[in-house]
């Protein structure tokens, strides 16, 4: 039985040939490359991918949340603003952090090179086996109920119906993920552009309304706002989860064409068009409904197109169907990365860090992902879930960006294209903390304490598995490795084998 190395790369004494980890020789005239992730990701695709994952189905359905937690329009509309102010505050940070560490992965490789392996295991353990792939599954679940509610007019279509729908759109966008990296970010750029185009509509239609006199409730618009420090950062809390998925382009860097250039410009253009797009959206809705029809409204899209664009008001569910699935396409191509680098480093097993030999995409880490959101769609409710493990995201965010500001003093010699002033990982790190400890403060729950054990406990496995990495372990793996790589076609990253031509 060949091990690792012998995957890799066996010479063959007899005629000097390098023999495939499945069993398939070159021939002495042709050529080697590295079977590795390849460079497929423009600026386009890039901004296609930030913007595709923010806009998922919060801005169509739910703003609600954060007109809750101020009382009032005006505080509202700063908050969506001052949500994506910090977005782009963390997102340059990222940016600096990306062109320095120019690995896929996102918070994963920078957190193993600020602080060491441990840190990095827990993060990929709490998103790989939790937040993604539930994610993945509640956005799967909010296009199928989108799509097959027109056919059940006047009554909320079947649990069962929604969930093997949104199974069928797990399995479908998983597929296309492993076929082709370049079929993905086609499907992501025309998803994007769809929700860019129902966005348009609906702010311009709030133009409208608006020049037609339609402008009462922007009258006196602070009366009644909220003042208490748990109810203004719920409402950062809820703004800010609308806002999530300005980091996604950091879990592609090694897939990014030039990503010393593309990746800060797809962050300075992306995030302030969604930042823009939310605050003028939030804009359009208080031109029609006022902020207590607002918030009784469990589809505030849904109402606004009832009321204006009538005729043609079943354009808003077509276009929230396409918003989801886009952001679920983009939200499986970033786990798929994070899964893949974490298996290579050693904190997943090696199978999910392999890749296509033939269509170059990390097959094995999407598929993984895939079967768990799969299960997460299965139980009745999973907001609840997300929900309590979401400030364990914001902890994530803050000893990120926290590692920026130690690598700044303990990695000197690290090359920084981009380097941001120091006040701005200051400001986010601060600004991150609070959004950790404000819901707990306002509302303590043993949830929290649940979650923080999960993350923890990670460390149970961590210590045998990854720190030790018992020998028994090896010997179980190694079997199980070699069918699965048989049965997909996978080779370790950086294999060298033929060229595509000559497969």
């Amino acid at each position: 039985m060949m091990d690792e190395k012998d995957l890799k790369k066996r010479k063959d004494t007899r005629n000097g040939s390098i023999t495939h980890s499945v069993g398939s020789k070159m021939k002495p005239n042709e050529e080697e490359v590295k079977v590795i992730l390849h460079k497929n990701v423009g600026l386009l695709s890039g901004i296609s991918l930030i913007v595709g994952t923010m806009i998922g189905s919060g801005i169509f359905i739910s703003p609600k949340a954060v007109l809750e937690g101020t009382g009032a329009v005006g505080p509202c509309l700063c908050v969506w603003a001052a949500c994506g102010v910090l977005a782009t505050l963390g997102a340059l940070c990222y940016a600096e952090l990306g062109t320095m560490i120019t690995k896929s992965g996102g918070e994963y490789s920078y957190l193993m090179e600020g602080y060491g392996p441990v840190l990095a295991y827990l993060y990929s353990w709490t998103t790989v086996f939790v937040l993604k792939p539930s994610a993945f599954a509640i956005l799967s679940l909010s296009c199928a109920e989108y799509a097959s509610t027109p056919f059940y007019p006047g009554c909320t279509p079947p649990v069962i119906i929604r969930k093997c729908l949104a199974a069928a759109f797990i399995l479908l966008i998983v597929l296309v993920n492993c076929l082709s990296v370049k079929l993905a970010s086609y499907v992501q750029n025309f998803f994007t552009a769809a929700k860019l185009l129902i966005i348009a509509i609906i702010v311009v239609s709030g133009i409208v309304m608006l020049a037609q006199g339609n402008t009462q409730n922007f009258k006196n618009s602070f009366e009644g706002a909220a003042t208490s420090f748990g109810a203004v950062g719920l409402a950062f809390y809820n703004g800010l989860w609308a806002f999530d998925g300005w980091n996604q382009l950091n879990f592609i860097t090694e897939e990014l064409k030039d990503p010393y250039r593309n990746l800060p410009l797809a962050i300075i253009i992306g995030i302030p068009l969604v930042s823009v797009c939310y605050v003028l959206v939030n804009v359009a809705y208080f031109s029609v409904m006022t902020p207590t029809e607002l918030l009784q409204s469990s589809a505030v899209a849904v109402t606004y197109g009832d009321r204006v664009l009538y005729p043609v008001s079943w354009l808003v569910p077509l276009f929230v169907v396409f918003s989801t699935f886009g952001a679920a396409n983009g939200s499986c191509f970033t786990a798929g990365r994070l899964i893949h680098v974490a298996g290579r480093e050693g904190h997943m097993v090696k199978i999910l860090s392999y890749i296509s030999s033939k269509y170059y995409s990390p097959a094995p880490a999407l598929i993984f992902n895939g079967i768990l959101a799969i299960f997460y769609v299965i139980p009745a409710d999973i907001n609840t879930l997300i929900n309590y493990f979401s400030f364990a995201q914001w902890l994530f965010y803050c000893l990120t960006s926290l590692s920026l500001i130690v690598m700044r003093f303990t990695r000197k010699e690290l090359k920084r294209p981009l380097k941001v002033p120091i006040i701005i990982p200051v400001v986010v790190v601060i600004v991150s903390c609070y959004l950790v400890l404000a819901p707990i403060i306002d509302k303590p729950e043993f949830e929290y304490l649940y979650c923080t054990v999960f993350i923890v406990g990670g460390l149970i496995f961590y210590y045998p598995f990854v720190h030790r990495k018992f020998s028994w372990t090896r010997r179980v793996m190694r079997p199980i490795t070699m069918h699965l790589q048989l049965l997909m076609e996978v080779v370790p990253p950086e294999l060298e084998g033929r060229t595509a031509d000559s497969k």
